[in-house]
């Protein structure tokens, strides 16, 4: 289940749907944490790991490089 904030359309995933989001594997994103590779903030609850929605196209955006952008 994922969480909704009722105050914002910012969904919070878990670690295999944001890798899923990214295209990537989950453990990659604990390595990219660990190794501190990439500044992609996340939240931990008790031992669950969570990304914003946000995060992540903030992190797509910073990491978009060449062509054009479209408006």
């Amino acid at each position: 289940m994922t969480y909704q904030n009722p105050n914002t359309t910012d969904r919070l995933l878990s670690r295999k749907e944001a890798a899923i989001y990214l295209g990537l594997a989950p453990q990659t994103l604990a390595c990219w944490w660990t190794n501190k590779r990439y500044s992609l903030p996340l939240i931990k609850i008790g031992r669950h790991v969570k990304y914003r929605q946000s995060d992540l196209d903030a992190f797509i955006e910073r990491n978009t490089y060449g062509g054009e952008v479209l408006q």
